[in-house]
């Protein structure tokens, strides 16, 4: 699991920078935005179900 948050936070990363100098692309910024968003998400879900053990 942390082998494929590490992977999407890399794509994210590639996204975003890709997105900010090229001036066409700003719809891969949108996706690295996205991949983000989802990132974080599977993250909290696994830092919660974590702690309950």
């Amino acid at each position: 699991m942390v082998a494929l948050l590490g992977f999407l936070l890399a794509v994210w990363l590639v996204c975003v920078v890709i997105g900010i100098a090229v001036k066409g692309l700003i719809w891969l910024l949108v996706v690295g935005a996205i991949l983000f968003v989802a990132t974080a998400a599977v993250g909290f879900v696994k830092r919660k179900s974590l702690g309950h053990r």
